[in-house]
C-alpha cells in the first residue's frame, strides 16, 4: 500500500483528534505564537499549499503525530507535484513524442530502471534512423533534470550512458553514423556528468565530463566539446579554485561553429567563472554577450541540449554573478524579478537562485528579507535530490546566524536543521 502524501494524512490525524479545520487552526495558533486560519488548514489537506517545516512540527505537537512522517508526507506531496506537471509539459525537441516522456517519468517514480537498449547482432549496422531514436531519448531523459535531482537520476544516466557505449562497440557503420555516435555519447555523457555533479559525486562527475570531451572531438562536434570544458570548468568553480582559462578555452574551443544559444550558454558559464575569480569587468563584458547572443538568429537548429537557454536563464546568471561579486543594488531587482516567473516544479533549481537572492538582501543589510527568502528555499529545497541547494542554503544560514535574536532568522536556523546534512 502506497504511503499517503500530507493532504490525507493530516486529514486521518486531525479525524483521530475529533477535532474540525477551525479547532485545528485555533490549537495551532495558541502553540506557535503565530496566527493560522481554518482556510489556511485547509489548503494544506486539499495541497494547494504545503506546510512548512515550522507549521509540520507545531500539527505534530497539536495532534500527537510522527513528525518525520509529516515531513516524508509533505515530501511525497512535492514529489506529486512534479510528477503531475510532467504529464502536462509538452516536452520540446523534434519528434520526442509525449506518451514516451510519460513512461519514462512513470519508470523514474517508480525507481524501475530505463528499457535496455536492443543490442546489435553481430555486424548489424546502425544507420541514421537509429542515430535519431538515440537522439530523441537523450532528449526525453535530459528533461528528467528539469523536476529530479542528481541522486534520483544519475544511476538512470550512468547505465544508459554504458548500454550506449556498448552499442556503438558491437555495431558497424559508416564514418559519418560513427561520428554521430560519438556525439550521441558525448550528450549522454554530460547528463551522466551532471547528474553526479549535483549528486556531490564529483570524481565520477569529472570521469563522464572527460568522457564526452574525448567523444566530442572524435565525433569532430566543437560545440559538444566546449560544453564539456565548461562543465568541468563549473565544477572546479564549485568545488576547487575557478579555472578562468578553461572557461575562456571553452567558449573559444565552440565559438566558431556554435549556434547562438550554445555560444550564449559558454558566455554565461564564463561570466560565472569570472565572477568567483573576483574580475567584474571580465564578468559584465561576457553576460553582456550573452544577452545579445540570445537572441540572434540562426539558420541551423539549436540543440536540443541547450533547449532551457532563453533571455531568463541569462538574467538569473547575472543576478547570481552581481550577487558573488556582492553588488546588491544590481543583483536584488534582477533576481526578483525573473524569480516572480519561476516555477516551482523546478523546485532545487529555484531553491538555488533563491539563496543568491538571500545572499543579496544580507549583503544590503535587509536581514529579516534574507531570512524569509531563504525559507522559500528551504521549503522547495526538501526532499530533492540534490546536494547543491543544501550546501548554498548551509552558507546563507551560516551568515544569518548571528542575527538569530531575530524571530524570523530563528524560525529559520530551526527549519534548516530538519534538511539533510550537505556532504
Amino acid at each position: 500500500m502506497h504511503e499517503p502524501t500530507i493532504g490525507p494524512l493530516l486529514r486521518a490525524y486531525r479525524k483521530d483528534a475529533h477535532a474540525s479545520q477551525g479547532q485545528l487552526a485555533a490549537w495551532l495558533s495558541d502553540r506557535a505564537g503565530r496566527p493560522v486560519t481554518r482556510n489556511e488548514v485547509s489548503r494544506w489537506e486539499g495541497e494547494s499549499r504545503l506546510p512548512t517545516p515550522f507549521w509540520q512540527k507545531h500539527l505534530a505537537a497539536a495532534l500527537d503525530a510522527d513528525a518525520d512522517a509529516l515531513r516524508r508526507a509533505v515530501d511525497r506531496a512535492k514529489t506529486k507535484r512534479r510528477l503531475l506537471q510532467c504529464e502536462n509539459h509538452q516536452p520540446e525537441g523534434g519528434d520526442v513524442q509525449r506518451r514516451a516522456f510519460l513512461g519514462a517519468m512513470a519508470g523514474l517514480a517508480a525507481s524501475a530502471s530505463w528499457p535496455v537498449l536492443p543490442q546489435p547482432k553481430p555486424g548489424q549496422r546502425l544507420g541514421s534512423s537509429d542515430i535519431q531514436r538515440l537522439l530523441n531519448e537523450t532528449a526525453r531523459l535530459r528533461r528528467l533534470d528539469n523536476y529530479f535531482g542528481g541522486a534520483d537520476t544519475y544511476k538512470l544516466y550512468a547505465t544508459v550512458l554504458k548500454e550506449t557505449q556498448d552499442l556503438v562497440r558491437n555495431a558497424s557503420f559508416s564514418s559519418e553514423t560513427e561520428r554521430n555516435c560519438k556525439a550521441v555519447i558525448a550528450e549522454r555523457a554530460q547528463l551522466a556528468g551532471w547528474a553526479a555533479f549535483d549528486a556531490g559525486l564529483h570524481a565520477e562527475a569529472t570521469e563522464h565530463y572527460e568522457i564526452s570531451f574525448e567523444a566530442a572531438k572524435e565525433a569532430g562536434h566543437p560545440a559538444l566539446a566546449g560544453n564539456a570544458l565548461a562543465f568541468l570548468a563549473y565544477q572546479k568553480v564549485t568545488f576547487k579554485k575557478p579555472s578562468v582559462a578553461m572557461a575562456v578555452a571553452s567558449y573559444e574551443t565552440a565559438k566558431q561553429h556554435a549556434t547562438p544559444r550554445v555560444r550564449a550558454l559558454l558566455l554565461e558559464r564564463m561570466a560565472w567563472t569570472h565572477a568567483v575569480a573576483g574580475q567584474p569587468n571580465e564578468a559584465e563584458r561576457a553576460l553582456a554577450a550573452a544577452a545579445e547572443t540570445v537572441h540572434l538568429a540562426s539558420d541551423r537548429p539549436e540543440p536540443d541540449w541547450v533547449f532551457w537557454v532563453n533571455e531568463d536563464e541569462i538574467k538569473i546568471m547575472t543576478g547570481r554573478c552581481w550577487t558573488q561579486l556582492r553588488r546588491p543594488l544590481r543583483a536584488v531587482p534582477i533576481l526578483e524579478d525573473v524569480l516572480g516567473r519561476f516555477d516551482d516544479t523546478h523546485a532545487r533549481d529555484k531553491a538555488i537562485y533563491l539563496t543568491s537572492l538571500a545572499h543579496a538582501y544580507l549583503d544590503a543589510g535587509e536581514i529579516e528579507q534574507s531570512a524569509s527568502i531563504t525559507q522559500q528555499a528551504i521549503d522547495l529545497a526538501a526532499g530533492v535530490g540534490s546536494v547543491r541547494p543544501i550546501e548554498r542554503i548551509t552558507k546563507v544560514t551560516s551568515r544569518l546566524r548571528p542575527h538569530r535574536s531575530l524571530t524570523a532568522v530563528s524560525g529559520v536556523l530551526d527549519a534548516a536543521k530538519a534538511l539533510p546534512t550537505a556532504r
